[in-house]
């Protein structure tokens, strides 16, 4: 009998539905149980460097970001709340997707596999429909040092090592 309940608990918990997000997301989703603690905790525990925010904040006419993450992932819950801890502490709009990729960095559409994602959190920054750069991971420095080198244009190389 011990068997059996112990079979029955592993396979309803493998079962279960997964509270992991896949494909394009609202930031309202983030904000929300299962996700809000860590969200919540990470955005309330960063605080931007307010004299590099005061330089990027002319910067972001026309650029459009895309991150992708993976809710599953520490880098994504700690990188993405900051980074939207940042554009909030700017007080601009920033048109801005998210995109929730499994644990093998896809996506139902395959947008994950077009754009080259390996790791997560990635924010792709374009202006005028051409990238820029990205950041992938976590940042070189900070992450607004690493916005405002992409968004000026300063030599920004950002590697990746296993």
């Amino acid at each position: 009998m011990k068997i059996l309940t112990v079979f029955l608990f592993v396979c309803l918990w493998g079962c279960s539905t997964s509270q992991e997000l896949l494909g394009p997301i609202k930031l309202k989703k983030l904000k929300k149980e299962p996700h809000k603690e860590w969200f919540d905790a990470e955005y309330n525990n960063y605080t931007p460097f307010t004299p590099t925010l005061d330089q990027i904040k002319p910067l972001v006419d026309d650029v459009e970001i895309v991150v992708f993450m993976g809710t599953w992932c520490s880098d994504s819950q700690m990188q993405v709340p900051a980074f939207f801890r940042i554009l909030d502490e700017m007080e601009v709009k920033v048109k801005t997707t998210i995109i929730a990729v499994d644990e093998d960095k896809k996506t139902p559409s395959g947008s994950a596999t077009e754009n080259g994602i390996t790791n997560v959190p990635t924010f792709i920054f374009y202006k005028n429909g051409k990238e820029l750069n990205r950041i992938v991971e976590s940042p070189i420095e900070f992450l607004e040092d690493d916005m405002l080198a992409i968004l000026s244009g300063v030599a920004y190389k950002h590697t990746y090592e296993d």
